[in-house]
């Protein structure tokens, strides 16, 4: 079925960049892996153009694959194509560009593969190049699958998940012993509330991005229900926990909504921890600190796991993987997937791993090595798998367009406590919304 009613998509576990156990070294391993990269003997030729919705640079992509598949593959002539905002892939298809590999994070992928009729069902080259999913982390392997049960129509190649950032000097002006890794959201909302307080200056204890925490969240609850294709937000009553434990919770600190309405009603988000430096805590993908290194660079920071549901011991986020996948127009289709099998080895995985880009496979020498090439080597990067990776649910091709409204939803219930009005006031939007897609 080509283009399926409900992509009961990409759903792992747990957006670009995130972390393991970071111990040391390596460097005996480090100096075997670039050998193998710069001596391999492939001369095969090729010309693979690759595509990505992210709209990730060419330096960002050259950085991490681009550089080491050129050494990889020699006589391989690999083209990356940036998106552009009044540039996409309907523009390059309409164009006639072949796109011959096409990768994107699990929020994206499978609305740009289906909704441009590139999907591929990989599962014979996954063979014939003896691509071992046995070897990942359960959760993401188990992913590849959601979209489609009995095709594959991507392979995951790294993953993301959720961790909570805090401000050490904010725990030290006041006082305030810091978090700790295996927290509850109990336990961090009662810590927030030594550092909601006014000083000079409002300072805040703790908040999140919205937007991420919904789309990872520890509950796992779909936004669309795959049977009836309509958003839960209303109708799940998991969502009213979600939202009162997460985002309501911080808000109970004395002079948290003062500050809300100075923000003009949001909650406190990115300037307020790396500009302003007045938030204590954040909860934000674990990946964020290779996205923004110059903003962390210049506080005193560090990381623990995320906080968990006193019912849902050592159950972090969702998992947050990014998919490459041959596509339907390749005329290179093997080797656009010697290009995809190469980025799932040990070789390439430690490799993106020291950089910052969690690995998929299960492996601690991959795992152990995370990071160990960034400026923040010394912090404490295992945070990010502390927990275990909350299930992934059933995920639908509108889920981003859903993903807006319920975070608007935020705000909202923490000024009024209205849970019915604001979740069915949503639920109205959103159902528009999806019925307008679908015509």
């Amino acid at each position: 079925m080509k283009h399926q009613k409900t992509a009961a998509a990409v759903v792992a576990a747990s957006m670009l960049l995130s972390m393991l156990t970071a111990c040391g070294g390596g460097g005996g391993e480090a100096a075997s892996s670039d050998q193998a990269i710069k001596t391999s003997d492939d001369k095969e030729t090729a010309d693979l153009v690759v595509y990505s919705n992210s709209g990730d640079s060419p330096d960002s992509w050259n950085e991490r694959f681009g550089n080491a598949l050129q050494q990889k593959f020699p006589g391989y002539n690999i083209k990356y194509i940036q998106k552009q905002s009044n540039y996409g892939i309907k523009e390059l298809l309409t164009a006639g560009e072949t796109i011959d590999i096409y990768w994107d994070s699990i929020g994206g992928f499978a609305s740009g593969l289906l909704d441009n009729g590139l999907e591929f069902d990989m599962t014979d080259l996954a063979k014939k190049y003896q691509l071992d999913l046995s070897k990942m982390e359960p959760s993401v392997a188990d992913s590849v699958k959601l979209i489609a049960p009995d095709k594959m129509y991507g392979i995951p190649v790294f993953n993301n998940n959720m961790v909570l950032y805090y401000n050490k000097d904010l725990f030290d002006k006041f006082g305030v012993p810091y978090p700790k890794d295996g927290m509850t959201w109990t336990e961090a909302n009662q810590l927030a509330q030594q550092l909601t307080r006014v000083d000079s200056k409002p300072y805040i204890g703790l908040s999140s991005s919205q937007t991420h925490m919904l789309a990872m969240n520890q509950l796992s609850i779909p936004f669309v229900d795959p049977a009836t294709e309509k958003p839960t937000i209303f109708t799940d009553e998991k969502w009213r926990e979600f939202f009162d434990t997460v985002f309501v919770g911080p808000s109970k600190s004395p002079g948290y909504v003062d500050y809300m309405k100075e923000l003009k009603d949001t909650i406190p988000y990115r300037n307020e921890f790396l500009k302003e430096k007045n938030l204590a805590m954040f909860a934000w993908l674990s990946s964020i600190i290779f996205v923004f290194p110059d903003e962390y660079k210049s506080m005193n920071w560090d990381m623990v796991s995320l906080p968990t549901f006193d019912s849902l011991p050592k159950v972090g986020s969702q998992a947050y993987p990014t998919y490459f996948a041959v596509t339907s127009m390749s005329k290179q289709k093997d080797q656009a997937m010697k290009v995809i099998q190469y980025l799932t080895t040990e070789e390439m995985q430690t490799k993106l791993s020291k950089i910052g880009l969690m690995p998929v496979l299960n492996s601690e020498n991959v795992k152990k090595v995370y990071g160990q090439e960034s400026a923040f080597k010394d912090k404490n990067l295992a945070a990010s798998f502390y927990n275990g990776f909350a299930p992934i649910p059933a995920k639908s091709r509108y889920d981003s367009l859903l993903l807006t409204p319920y975070a608007k939803a935020v705000p909202k219930i923490i000024m009024s406590g209205d849970y019915n009005t604001v979740f069915r006031a949503t639920e109205e939007d959103t159902a528009k919304k999806i019925a307008d897609a679908k015509k």
